[in-house]
This record gives C-alpha cells, structure tokens and sequence, in this order.
C-alpha cells in the first residue's frame, strides 16, 4: 500500500494545480446541487419489526387518512386566580381559538373542542385543545409553526396562561456559534503546533473543503433519501474532527521528510506512503463503525451512519490528494522558523534534547505496573455511574423550564395528571373476530381495569367496523417505569384475550415507540459491538501483524467508552455539572446514545492508536528493540496527537451549545470519550502495557504471518539509507515526469 499512495502523493504534490482545481470543481457541483434541491420535509423515524411500527402501520391501512403519526400540538389553558375555564369570558376566547388554530393552516387535520372532548381538569381551572396534522412533525413547514405560535401569543391577551406542548413545535436544531468556537480553537492549536500560519491554515482549509462537499452532497440528496437535519449535524461534526485530524498527520510528516534533508516532492511521496496509510486504515475503522450501525435495523440512524461514514471517505481522499497539493503551493512556508528547530530535534538522526513525548514514555516505562493500575481504577471509577443508566428518547418533560412545551407539560401534569402528557394509542384489529364489536368492547373494558390506568376513551371504529382505535391514559409520566410496566401489561393481557375474542391488540404512541426503540436497541448492542470490534481487529492485525496490540486496543476502547457513557450519565441523568453544560433539565439518557457513542467512539479512538503505534511499529521492524520503540513512537507521535486530540475535542465540545438535546448530548459525550480515549488510554495505558509486553507485543503466529496481507502500513519499501540516496526502481517515476530537485545516488 505504502508504494502506491507513495505515487499518489508525488502525482498529487506535481500536479498540484490539476489536483486543487478538480476538489474546488467538485465542491461546486455539490453546491450547486444543494442550492437547487428541494427542500427536505419528511424524516420518517420508523422501527421495522416493533408492535409501535405494526400499530401504525395497521391504523394507516384500515383509517385511510386519519394519519395517526401525524403531527400534534396541544394548547393548554389555565384560567387566573379563582376563575373557571367554563367562565362565560374564559370559554368565548378558547372558542375564537379553536375557530383560529382550524383557519392557520391547510396541514391541519382536525381540532378537538375541549368542552365537547371532556378536556377540561376536573376543577375547571384548566383545558387543552388538541391538534391534529396530516404531516408528520418534520414536514410542518414554517408558516404552520408560526401560525401555531402567533395563535398562542394571541390567546394570552385574553389573561389566561396559554402554552403549546407537542412534537408539531419541532423544528431544525441549531447549533448556534459552537461549532464555530471549536474551528478556532483547532485553529489556535495548529498555529502552536506547527509555528506557522500556512500550516495551520492547511488542515482547516482541507477540512472545510471535504465537510463542505460531504454536507453539500447530504443536502442534495436529503428530499429524496428522506435524510433528517441530525444527519447533516452529525456528518459535519464528524468530518471536521477527523478530517482536520488527517491532514494534520500527513502534514506533520512531510515536515519531518524534510527535516531530514529530501526534496519536497520526495517528502510529500514518503508522507502519503507512511502517514497516509495510517490515514486509510483509522479512516477505514470509522466507516466500520458507522456502516455497522445498519444492524440496528433503524433506518434513521443506518442514514446517519452511512451519510457521516460517506464524509469520512471523503477526508480520507482529501487527505491523501488535497493535502500533498496544498503543501506543493505552501512551499517551505509550511516550516516556522521555530518549526524548524524543533524538526530537527524531532528527527530521528538529529538527536537533540528529549522532547515532552520522549519524557513521558521513559516515565510511564519506569513504573508501567502503577499508571496501568491507576489508568484503570481512574477510568472505572468515572464508569460506575453507567450502572445506574435509564435509556429514554427526549419528549416535552426534558425540555428546559423557560420553554413553552415544557410549561404546556408542566400544566397538563397538574390539571389532569402525568400520563396526560403521554397517553398510548391502541389499535384492536377485530377482523377475524366474529363479532367485531364485542370483542372491542371486551377487550377495552379488561384493559381499563388494569393497575396503571387512569382512563380510556371509547373506541372508535373505522368504516368496516372491523379495527378500532383506543386511547389509554396512563397514570404516570411517559418516561416513568410505571408506564413501561403499562405497556407490557396491556400487551400480555391483549395477548391473553385473543384467544376468547379474535381481537388482536397492539399499542403505540409515542411512549410505546420510545419503550420499543429502546429494547430495540439494547437488543442490538451486543451483535453491533461484536461486528464492528471484530472486524477492526481482523484490520488491525493486518496493520499491526500482531494478535496482542488489537486485543489490547479494542480493551481500551471497552474501557474508555463506558467511562464515557458513565460521565453522561452523571451530567444529562443525574445533574452534576448540569450547569456549566446548559443542562436544564435532567432525564433518561437517549436511548440510541450508547449504541451511537460505541459506533462513533470506536472508529475515532482507532485513530489514534493507528497513528501513533504504526511509529511504534515502524521502529521495531527496522531494528529498534521493543521497549524503545515504544519511545521513538512517543518522540514523533505524541505531539502530534495530543493536538489532533484537542481539535477532535474542541469540535465535538462545540456542538455542546446546540439547542437539541441530542446533539448537545452527542457532542458531550464523544468529547469526553476523546479525553479518556487519547490522553489515558493511548497515551497512557498504551505505552504501560507495550512496555510490559516487549517484543511479546508483536507476535504473530507463523500460520496467521502467512494467511494475512502484508500492507507495509510502516513503509520499509520506501526506506532507504539517507537523504541522498537513490529512489527504489520500482517506485520511480518516468524522468519525464520527475521533479528535477529530487536527488538520486549511486
């Protein structure tokens, strides 16, 4: 592989005016194409195989347009002081509203009057109108969100506290200035690392350029592939990080090439060689990880993963074109004049004081048994509140108090009680029943004795008088286990009735989906780790050509992704330091988040320990004992991805502002991954346990030695024996086409 990405840089670094104008050519086209599609208006969010996606699924069959995922708001009233809802006053206003909320807008369905749908409070301080939609909550389009609003702000004049709750308020999550506080943080680090604003700019201007083409491409395609904003959100979150990340490698390689004396074109060849494969390998275990998020069987995450995986391709090539031909204009304003100092004092012949990453490795080299030890506790400890995880997906109860789905939430709790807020739609199919109708009756009259239950309406029953639709009103919150207690209860005991009634019950609703996402994907975690991790171990070990060095990285993985995932439990479940992170309101941790956290964690902490153990690698294969190459890895690498780190971070800590409580969670919970990940597990429990492993480390069975490819990630073909000695044969170029300042020898 070595050999030919050695070509492919030298091709890139040479025609580097053809290069560049064909990555700006491709970023207008996918520009274009995101300025001229339609734009997306549905995210369908269905769970193949689950009783809630088969309940809507049969409603939507046998009640032809009554859309039963359709959309839906709720306008809830309280009346001031002593006054009464049914006050003659009181009751004209909440009528012009109902009259207000039918003429908004041609998407709405139906509206319930609440003194014909019994939806005034038992004491008469409080009422909703519900509100129906034919769309689903993401193909609302602005002008009915603001009609809802307007309405809303109108009716408050009349006294009364009003506020609207229900998933018709979702809208496109913003990010607000974040992520953009995290670019200048990436760019601050790189002007430290590299001491040359050329060479900061690179990696940022490269990064841009792939995330631009992979989002632009995303939004192109977002109408008809059906992609949700999160999709976008997270592509682009993913594809700065790592795309900064990679061009930072091949950067800081090429400097070293040229540090120790070879001419640029050279340089650049050796860079994409070396540090370009590791490019390809880490950026390979990303894409396993996010197109192994199709197991789940989710199609809005399986979009998620393929779109971001589809973006990492993307940073992978920039890295290994783009980036060579950038540095080919760079010329030697890549090299700082203090730069070059410390090039020289990193160069493996330039010997020169210890630097930071030198010093450290001798460190945890000298006493390996206690960092492993304190690495390990430091990091369970950190994991144990990911004993006490309750997994969820967020509804109105986890929105800040200042907003008014949660105020909405909070007045339906109190005037009617907490299940209000999450009432549980039944579909009774009766079709193979002989009496239709009594078995509906029967079964909802055993279903409303059920402990749980604080009321039911009646059923409603289509045109063929053979299905009906019932809604059971819980007498906890949706989120509650009392309430997931319900469900199960009312499946078993719809399931118990069959048998004497022919009527098959399903549940769904909302609160239904969330309890079948959640088993759904707690179901599918195991499968999904034991994918993604063992096709990344088959991978490294033909990076590595080690059984040992795999086995202790996915470890440290398991390890620093629990830590994680205990981290936000602490801050998104239990509220410690809620504050500081702008967490408002704590809840269940969603429910896709650690399926999401082991795919995406897993790729990026593969990373680092490619880029930084391939140097390992590459120094014992040519000769270095065991235990020093460990250091000489240090010597190059340590610098490098201390940096890279604090990018990933400081681009996934951006998106902590985002006023979706997903996003937000996501980008916590990948920044802290990346701090346990980078600094104690590979950058310190990787050189402990290397070091106690020596040359044990590398070895591979003789039969498994001749089975695996031989990638030559750590480039020994392109080793040669100084500056100025001769290119190989066969990776030599048509003198036509070679660059007259590479030197060769005799």
């Amino acid at each position: 592989m070595a050999t030919y990405l050695y070509k492919l840089g030298r091709f890139a670094f040479r025609r580097r005016g053809l290069v560049a104008l064909l990555w700006v050519v491709l970023l207008g086209i996918a520009g274009a194409a995101a300025a001229g599609a339609p734009t997306a208006t549905a995210t369908s969010f269905s769970i193949p195989g689950t009783e809630a996606q088969k309940a809507f699924d049969l409603l939507e069959d046998r009640f032809p347009g009554a859309k039963a995922d359709g959309a839906t708001a709720r306008v809830v009233f309280k009346a001031p002081g002593n006054e009464k809802i049914t006050d003659p006053e009181n009751k004209a206003d909440i009528n012009r509203v109902v009259g207000d909320l039918k003429s908004g807008s041609d998407q709405v369905a139906r509206v319930a009057d609440p003194f014909t749908a019994k939806a005034v409070s038992k004491d008469g301080s409080t009422a909703y109108v519900s509100v129906s939609y034919d769309v689903s909550s993401m193909e609302l389009t602005d002008d009915t969100r603001t009609a809802l609003e307007k309405t809303g702000e109108k009716a408050r004049d009349s006294g009364m506290t009003v506020e609207i709750g229900g998933d018709a308020l979702t809208a496109v999550p913003k990010t607000g200035s974040g992520e953009v506080i995290g670019v200048a943080v990436a760019a601050v680090v790189l002007v430290i690392t590299f001491g040359s604003l050329v060479a900061a700019g690179l990696p940022l201007l490269t990064a841009l350029i792939g995330v631009g083409i992979g989002v632009s491409a995303i939004t192109a395609l977002a109408s008809v592939l059906d992609l949700g904003s999160t999709t976008s959100i997270l592509a682009m979150m993913i594809g700065l990080a790592v795309g900064i990340d990679y061009a930072l490698f091949v950067l800081s390689r090429y400097r070293a090439e040229l540090a120790e004396g070879r001419a640029r074109e050279e340089a650049a060849g050796r860079a994409v060689g070396t540090a370009g494969s590791a490019v390809v390998f880490a950026g390979l275990t990303v894409i396993i990880a996010l197109v192994g998020l199709a197991v789940v069987n989710i199609p809005m995450l399986t979009k998620m993963g393929v779109a971001a995986a589809g973006t990492v391709a993307i940073a992978v090539l920039v890295a290994l074109t783009l980036v060579p031909a950038l540095m080919g204009f760079a010329g030697k304003r890549v090299l700082g004049r203090k730069a070059r100092k410390a090039a020289a004092e990193e160069s493996p012949d330039g010997g020169g004081k210890e630097n930071a990453g030198t010093r450290w490795a001798r460190f945890v080299q000298r006493r390996p048994v206690a960092v492993l030890l304190a690495g390990v506790i430091g990091l369970g400890v950190i994991a144990v509140p990911a004993t006490s995880l309750e997994l969820g997906l967020p509804d109105d109860g986890s929105q800040p108090t200042s907003t008014t789905q949660r105020k909405a939430y909070d007045l339906l709790s109190d005037g009617f009680g907490p299940g209000f807020n999450g009432p549980l739609m039944l579909a009774v199919d009766a079709q193979g029943s002989d009496d239709p109708q009594s078995a509906v009756n029967r079964t909802v009259r055993e279903i409303s004795r059920l402990d749980g239950v604080a009321a039911s309406t009646p059923p409603k029953f289509n045109k063929a008088g053979d299905t009906a639709m019932v809604t059971v009103v819980p007498d906890s919150e949706p989120s509650s286990a009392r309430t997931e207690e319900l469900v199960h209860s009312i499946r078993d005991t719809g399931a118990d009735l069959r048998t004497d009634t022919g009527a098959h019950v399903l549940v769904t609703g909302t609160t239904a989906m969330n309890i079948d996402v959640s088993q759904k994907l707690n179901d599918a975690l195991l499968p999904y780790l034991a994918l993604v991790v063992g096709l990344a171990f088959l991978l490294l070990m033909v990076v590595f050509r080690s059984v040992l060095v795999p086995l202790k990285a996915a470890l440290g993985f398991l390890l620093s992704v629990v830590a994680a995932l205990g981290a936000v439990v602490a801050v998104f479940q239990w509220g410690w330091l809620g504050g500081p992170f702008g967490v408002e309101e704590t809840g269940p941790v969603m429910s896709m988040m650690p399926i999401f956290m082991v795919g995406v964690v897993f790729g990026l902490a593969m990373d680092y320990e490619v880029f930084l153990v391939t140097r390992m690698r590459e120094a014992y294969v040519h000769g270095e004992p065991a235990r020093e190459a460990v250091v000489t890895g240090f010597r190059h690498g340590a610098r490098v991805v201390t940096a890279a780190a604090v990018i990933m971070i400081a681009v996934f800590a951006g998106f902590i502002g985002s006023s979706e409580a997903m996003v937000k969670m996501i980008g916590f919970g990948l920044a802290v991954a990346v701090v346990f990940d980078a600094f104690v597990v590979r950058m310190t429990l990787v050189p402990a346990v290397l070091s106690l492993l020596g040359k044990r480390a590398w070895w591979l069975p003789r039969w498994l030695a001749r089975v695996l490819p031989d990638v030559d990630i750590e480039g020994d073909k392109l080793r040669d024996a100084g500056p100025g000695a001769a290119v190989p044969a066969q990776l030599a170029e048509p003198d036509a086409d070679r660059d007259p300042r590479v030197t060769t020898g005799s």
